[in-house]
């Protein structure tokens, strides 16, 4: 028997959830996607709800990486506002721009994304095995976990955060595929702190577009609360996965999906732009 809105929604949500406890990134950039190919949405509509759906799960990974001590709640918190500060912003853009160059911006980014996942995966292991070549920018004291602020530090974080806040208003993603590679490649943060960190992060930048949305009555609730439930628990399923599936493979997997994704919402754009 086939699944009906709220159950297609649910499953939906899951995926999203799955793939966001697995990467700490790819889960918002996926969100909206599956709702406009499996429930037919605009984006100005399936951007909210996509990002409900990872704000909520993402705030739960935050929840439990701070109770294991994995989250850099500082450097989360300068990110994470800034992000908050201009997600309305993205949010008055998708409304007042038309839906198929949204939807062509989105394809592009997503592109670069799968771009991105393919050449980290092929070049993970043998990265991971060369020495750092230099302190980086935002160094971490592995002793008490606490990172150094200077200047040129804060400044990152603080860009790192404009620019998820924006994209997280404007597409409904939750920024995790921009705070991932940005806060590992200025940090010495392990990675399972980068991953906490991101989801603090994107559960912080999502109160602004979802507040934004709701207030201005573009928030379809029927398909939003169904996809963020889906979303959240398989999110805690997923964290058990994570340990033994994250990897270069992961990333390569992940990378292949995003480019056939991205090719799918480009020809819709083309679609509906002529």
């Amino acid at each position: 028997m086939p699944l009906d809105a709220t159950g297609l929604s649910l499953v939906m949500g899951a995926a999203v959830g799955l793939v966001l406890a697995l990467t700490g990134a790819g889960g918002g950039i996926l969100a909206v996607p599956l709702l406009v190919f499996g429930l037919h949405l605009q984006m100005a509509q399936a951007a909210p709800i996509g990002l409900l759906a990872v704000g909520l799960a993402a705030a739960l990974g935050a929840l439990l990486g701070l109770r294991d001590g994995s989250v850099r709640y500082r450097a989360a918190l300068l990110i994470g506002l800034t992000g908050m500060l201009v997600a309305p912003l993205g949010v008055r853009l998708a409304q007042r721009l038309p839906n198929a160059p949204v939807m062509a911006t989105f394809a592009a980014l997503l592109g670069w994304v799968a771009w991105r996942g393919l050449r980290q995966g092929s070049r993970a292991a043998r990265e991971a095995k060369r020495p750092a070549a230099r302190a980086p920018v935002c160094a971490m004291n592995p002793a008490t976990g606490r990172l150094s602020w200077r200047a040129p530090c804060t400044a990152l974080l603080a860009l790192t955060g404009s620019l998820s806040g924006l994209l997280s208003g404007l597409l409904g993603v939750g920024g995790g595929f921009v705070i991932v590679p940005m806060l590992a490649g200025i940090s010495n943060v392990p990675p399972r702190g980068v991953v906490a960190t991101s989801m603090a992060v994107i559960a912080l930048v999502s109160v602004g577009g979802v507040l934004g949305a709701a207030t201005q009555g573009t928030l379809a609730w029927p398909v939003a609360l169904p996809f963020a439930a889906g979303a959240v628990l398989a999110l805690l399923a997923g964290r058990r996965l994570s340990a033994r599936l994250a990897g270069p493979r992961l990333q390569q997997a992940f990378g292949a999906i995003a480019a056939a994704v991205a090719l799918l919402l480009l020809l819709r754009a083309v679609g509906a732009a002529t």
